[in-house]
């Protein structure tokens, strides 16, 4: 198996928590893997794993065109154009896309992060890719400012997620990225009260065939559980008696 070590891309295993505050506690934990991917190495990627496949079926497959708002024909094209477009001169810069791949066909991913370093790799923009189980997508442009040892943007919610938040929402996005972790805080308050903090804290592994074969077998299913989790959290909170919102029934 192909070592890896001169990529800048790698692997990131770790756990995905979600703690609820109102209108009652609700807490859960998953573990997770996420592969960071330099947006300048997806062939030279493909080339060297035989696990992932950029564009065609494997194990672990990545598509552009599962990202992007519209679809991609090329992410990292698509991600320069937005950047250009938001007044940044992209020349020089390196993007980390952190996502799941598909997993033996199959993608979701309910956020994904592009984190875009200028050349000399000072974190200048944080784009949130959000998708919802109803095959929509929106993307979050944020500006973080440094903030000790974490760079801190927030927006406005206007994208339906889950039935059991309102619209009226906000959120702070806090991604502290050091040389061993990553761990990325979304917290969500609702008319100015805490609501939900959703936390993702993964260590960085060499992306080799072997680390990613010892993954699969960590967190097999990786994607098809998460939809599973989804849909099963869903109906243990409707059982509680939370409130739900149909899409159908939110203006977006």
């Amino acid at each position: 198996m192909t070592a890896t070590s001169d990529l800048r891309s790698h692997l990131l295993r770790g756990v995905v928590r979600h703690r609820r505050s109102q209108p009652m506690p609700y807490e859960l934990e998953h573990d997770v893997f996420y592969l960071a991917l330099d947006l300048d190495e997806l062939d030279e990627v493909d080339a060297r794993l035989r696990l992932f496949s950029r564009g065609r079926r494997n194990v672990l497959a990545f598509r552009d065109r599962d990202h992007w708002v519209p679809d991609a024909s090329d992410l990292r094209t698509a991600v320069h154009e937005h950047l250009r477009e938001e007044g940044f001169e992209t020349d020089g810069w390196r993007i980390t896309f952190i996502a799941t791949p598909r997993v033996l066909g199959y993608q979701f991913n309910p956020a994904s992060f592009y984190l875009c370093r200028d050349r000399e790799g000072v974190m200048q923009v944080v784009i949130v890719e959000v998708h919802n189980t109803h095959h929509e997508r929106r993307l979050y442009t944020l500006r973080p400012e440094r903030k000790g040892k974490a760079w801190v943007d927030d927006m406005d919610k206007d994208f339906y997620v889950s039935p059991f938040i309102d619209m009226e929402a906000h959120y702070t996005v806090r991604v502290q990225d050091d040389p061993a972790r990553v761990r990325i805080a979304i917290t969500e308050t609702e008319r100015g009260k805490p609501l939900l903090t959703a936390t993702l804290v993964a260590e960085r592994f060499r992306l080799t065939d072997r680390n990613l074969l010892r993954t699969l077998l960590r967190v097999p299913l990786a994607t098809q559980k998460t939809i599973v989790a989804i849909h099963l959290h869903a109906w243990r909170m409707w059982r509680r008696g939370f409130t739900f919102r149909k899409h159908s029934e939110v203006t977006r």
